[in-house]
């Protein structure tokens, strides 16, 4: 699918075939890829409506969570509830994985709590910061779906910006390219044709002219 883009064509009927192919195979990109530019807003707009929907059920039961850990803050002191946050062993594990949409790669993060029992004494806590440290926990799978939601908004935004400029450059510069040089090569082949036809015209009647005068003589 190349062309001289330099205004330079040959302008041979060899040439003007190649160009045609040339155009016909661009045309086909552009509606395959104009395909896949619609499948990949639909496919958006269903990302965008999960992650709303994610958000939603993330953002109450987080809000809680905070509001238990900011009661023990003021329970407990800001120091207590550093020394614990600071003893407390990494609770958990964290499974990379991907899955494909649209030939995309999309990273999924799988996450697993487990049943953790408390890490701390009863001494000098509150009850606020076990509730908080349970609803965490419980939080952890909703977080991960939601940044994988996130981050797959992310990845096909990206690619349908790839794929509009494909098609933004097959519409304004590559296919008007094509039917330039085709119309150029054409004009010059008609035009060379009725030099070509002229030329001959003007033997034959000077071939004419020729014989009639041998006759004559």
């Amino acid at each position: 699918m190349s062309v001289s883009f330099g205004g330079k064509y040959l302008p041979t009927k060899l040439e003007l075939i190649r160009i045609r192919r040339s155009l016909q195979v661009a045309q086909n990109v552009y509606r395959i890829l104009e395909d896949k530019r619609d499948i990949l807003v639909r496919r958006l707009n269903e990302l965008i409506e999960e992650a709303e929907e994610a958000r939603r059920k993330l953002m109450e039961p987080l809000m809680k969570a905070y509001d238990a850990l900011y009661e023990s803050l003021l329970n407990m002191g800001p120091l207590r509830l550093q020394s614990i946050a600071t003893n407390i062993p990494e609770a958990v594990s964290v499974k990379a994985k991907s899955r494909t949409i649209m030939g995309i790669n999309i990273p999924i993060v799988e996450a697993d709590s487990g049943k953790i029992g408390l890490t701390y004494g009863f001494a000098d806590t509150s009850v606020s910061l076990d509730e908080a440290a349970s609803m965490f926990r419980e939080l952890v799978d909703t977080v991960c779906k939601a940044a994988e939601l996130e981050n797959a908004i992310f990845r096909l935004a990206e690619e349908l910006k790839k794929t509009q400029r494909l098609l933004n450059a097959l519409e304004h510069v590559v296919i008007p390219r094509y039917k330039d040089a085709i119309k150029f090569i054409s004009m010059t082949l008609e035009e060379r044709e009725r030099d070509d036809f002229v030329k001959l015209k003007h033997i034959k009647r000077r071939l004419e002219l020729r014989e009639a005068g041998l006759h004559a003589g």
